[in-house]
């Protein structure tokens, strides 16, 4: 297989690697979700896959996301010697034991921060034939990225240079309140709320009750969510103008859940809610009485 497309472009593809640490005192989702420990997780996962693509030219991280109980990174490989390195690194068990290292010095635990994995390109999941390698690569090859790089990733990674050079604030410590959070839930109001998929219900509560704000809480997903970015919103706006504000917020929330499959959770809606001062509608949502 040539390092080059049949058209002459350059070689790219993607895969999914799903994490689970096997460490009960590191749980990667849980860790993620919190705006202290994302950092820490996200500098594991770039420090693994540096050692294991070969450095920093080779890839790129697109995404992190909830894939419970992994967490799923989606990862663009820009050339094939790149994806053969991360390939051998992975059926050899050297990615795995390049994340413990990285995970038990980041994580500051004293036990083996071992690891559980799966490695899919679109349906196809490699770890069924890791020692087929042309296949692997094809597969991989022929699942092209179907979206730019998260606005949290280039956040992460502009944290992750910062500090490189020095000028980094020192990370605040998790305290035991927020690591105790499980990692299916999510906190609002100091109580702890069960994490899950939006139902049909979700979608036809907000519609109903969120009026005119619909743009601002759609502006607010769409910080995390590429399909919802401001010229998407627009074109909502325009055309379902004449079926009016409930049809509008509907069309917001379904392309919401379109886009983002089983990412598409409830404490994603609930924290834009909060974001745009609508916490009224977040407890209709979630049954809270005032």
């Amino acid at each position: 297989m040539a390092d080059t497309t049949v058209d002459g472009g350059a070689w790219t593809g993607c895969g999914v690697l799903f994490l689970q640490s096997l460490c009960p005192d590191v749980d990667l989702l849980s860790l993620y979700k919190n705006q202290n420990g994302k950092f820490i997780v996200f500098k594991v996962i770039k420090l693994t896959l540096t050692d294991s693509a070969g450095g920093l030219g080779g890839y790129e991280i697109l995404k992190v996301h909830d894939a419970e109980p992994f967490l799923g990174v989606e990862v663009k490989f820009v050339n094939m010697a790149a994806c053969k390195q991360f390939l051998d690194s992975y059926s050899s068990g050297a990615l795995h034991q390049s994340f413990s290292q990285h995970a038990g010095r980041l994580f500051a635990v004293a036990q083996e921060c071992s690891v559980e994995t799966q490695l899919k390109a679109s349906t196809n999941i490699l770890d069924h034939c890791l020692e087929k390698l042309e296949v692997c690569l094809q597969h991989i090859h022929q699942s092209q990225p179907e979206r730019l790089r998260d606005e949290e990733i280039d956040q992460l990674e502009q944290q992750l240079q910062t500090q490189a050079l020095g000028s980094t604030p020192q990370q605040t410590p998790l305290t035991q309140e927020e690591s105790s959070v499980p990692s299916n839930c999510f906190k609002f109001q100091n109580k702890i709320i069960e994490d899950r998929m939006l139902t049909a219900v979700d979608i036809q509560s907000f519609s109903n009750g969120v009026g005119r704000q619909w743009r601002h809480v759609g502006r607010a997903l769409g910080k995390t969510c590429r399909a919802l970015k401001a010229p998407a919103i627009d074109n909502l706006a325009y055309e379902y103008e004449r079926e009016g504000l409930y049809e509008q917020a509907y069309q917001l929330l379904t392309r919401f859940v379109q886009a983002e499959g089983r990412a598409a959770k409830l404490s994603r809606l609930v924290r834009a809610l909060e974001d745009c001062k609508l916490t009224s509608l977040a407890e209709n949502l979630l049954e809270i009485q005032p």
